[in-house]
């Protein structure tokens, strides 16, 4: 069933090629509905008191080199993968709703991003990993450049999209380079494998762990993105068709916080111990840079952006708390972000056509006549602040809880973002739905094409902030199981070397 999993969407894409023009975006859309159905069963079958790995797939692949075709989940990626079908969903009938130039190759490369996707997430073999993270590349590097808009101040989306490109294909070069690299060093002249789980059962020396840990950590803060880092996102945010753009903040930017977890944890306990300090004052940045830029920001794009910027700050730092609880918050916001954050683009879409604008100075009053909309944006907003009772809450807790207890300075430091997200949330909503109607500004209530789009990702909101324990109680072994070589100071793993 996971090889359905992975192979439907870009099944569906290549079958559509074939198919009239119209009925390219809805075969698509029945292509992601058909992966979510798959994700759900797998879900269903789920044994959520087991860490090891469930409805695995091994098969040699290039015997000569170690590589596997290896796939399989378990609790640190089992909701993402359905985080990612849900998403894909919402994104791709949103985009099937709306007239697309040239939609056949438009909805191949939607497909195709999917399967990438997932299989970044289910890939348990560390090329093959690595393989699926450049694939993610190829489908956006189109979907930004050719049906990106060019902006006013003459930045094109080809070039938007290049400068997005360079950044994260240096990352993936690197990370190549780390692979291999950890798989030579860890045969030592015998049989080299590739497999995660073979390579965490016999750890390389701590002074090839210092470098390739960073060759790592620079491929997955680049996808997040984190501080410092992030210099392609506000031109290729500003670009991005937005049904492209929900689902590639929405979930390839969780594909680095889950790298982090599944492999620089467990290949590389002793550098993520010597240089947790280090990205923890990354992630912190990240919270505070990106908290002040969304409620410095007039764009309604790049404020839905930097506080994205922040909230993966939050989950770098739950999971370089080094800590179960930061862990398990990290893997339960990051599902959590994922479903605020698409909703926010696709009503960011909605409030752009009712206004011909997405400069917030412009908005105002879309509330009067559209209380449905404003209903449902209030909901994500609240979720988006981390609102007591939702789920959000829950997991920016547990986040704060294991950083206390690794190292309270970074958590009171990380507290402030927490009020900052008040902030630009709250502002972001009150100047779009409140005050005067500005003019220019049509206020309608949102239609039913819209409204099947946008309420299923609210009532997984809804349903979270009531039973997190959903996710808290699948994850929580895998989680143990990733963090447990690395809660003392010395690893066990690499004591006697």
């Amino acid at each position: 069933m996971i090889n359905s999993l992975l192979w439907t969407p870009l099944a569906f894409g290549l079958v559509g090629l074939f198919l009239p023009r119209r009925l390219a975006g809805w075969w698509a859309t029945l292509g992601a509905v058909a992966t979510l159905g798959i994700a759900i069963a797998l879900l269903a079958g789920f044994n959520s008191s087991a860490a090891g790995l469930q409805d695995t797939v091994d098969i040699n692949w290039i015997p000569g080199l170690g590589v596997d075709y290896s796939l399989g989940l378990d609790g640190l990626n089992v909701f993402l993968v359905l985080l990612t079908a849900v998403l894909w969903t919402a994104g791709t009938a949103f985009a099937a709703f709306r007239e697309q130039e040239r939609p056949h190759l438009f909805f191949l490369m939607m497909m195709l991003g999917e399967t990438a996707t997932l299989g970044s997430f289910v890939a348990q073999d560390l090329l093959l990993f690595v393989l699926f993270f450049d694939l993610m590349l190829v489908p956006f590097y189109f979907l930004f450049g050719v049906w990106g808009s060019d902006r006013e101040d003459g930045v094109t989306a080809s070039a938007a999209t290049l400068k997005m490109i360079v950044y994260t294909l240096i990352g993936s070069l690197l990370m190549l380079v780390g692979a291999i690299a950890t798989a030579i060093i860890a045969a030592d002249g015998g049989h080299i494998t590739f497999s995660i789980a073979e390579l965490a059962k016999h750890p390389i020396g701590e002074g090839s762990q210092r470098w390739i840990f960073w060759f790592f950590a620079a491929a997955f803060l680049v996808k997040m993105p984190a501080f410092l880092l992030h210099g392609w996102m506000p031109d290729a945010y500003r670009a991005a068709p937005l049904p492209a753009l929900a689902v590639f903040s929405g979930v390839l930017a969780k594909v680095g916080a889950y790298g982090f977890l599944r492999v620089v944890l467990p290949l590389f306990p002793a550098a993520a111990v010597e240089f947790q300090e280090v990205i923890l004052v990354i992630a912190l940045a990240s919270i505070l840079y990106g908290s002040v830029m969304a409620f410095t920001q007039t764009n309604v794009r790049l404020i839905a952006g930097y506080s994205s910027v922040a909230q993966l700050g939050f989950i770098t730092a739950g999971i370089f708390a080094l800590r179960a609880d930061g862990s398990d918050g990290a893997v339960l916001q990051m599902v959590n972000h994922g479903l605020v954050v698409a909703p926010l683009f696709v009503i960011v879409a909605i409030l752009a056509e009712r206004s011909g604008t997405e400069d917030l100075r412009e908005m105002g009053g879309m509330a009067l006549r559209a209380p449905v909309l404003a209903a449902l944006f209030l909901i994500v907003t609240l979720a988006t602040l981390a609102m007591p009772g939702s789920a959000n809450f829950v997991g920016e807790f547990y986040i704060l809880n294991g950083l206390f207890d690794a190292k309270i300075v970074f958590a009171i430091v990380a507290i402030s973002g927490v009020a900052m997200s008040a902030y630009y949330a709250l502002r972001l909503y009150q100047r779009t739905m409140h005050n005067r109607l500005a003019g220019g500004v049509e206020s309608r209530e949102i239609g039913w094409r819209d409204g099947i789009v946008l309420a299923p990702l609210v009532l997984c909101i809804l349903g979270l902030a009531l039973y997190p324990q959903l996710i808290l109680k699948r994850t929580d072994p895998s989680v143990q199981q990733s963090v447990s070589a690395i809660e003392s100071p010395v690893p066990a793993t690499l004591a006697k070397k």
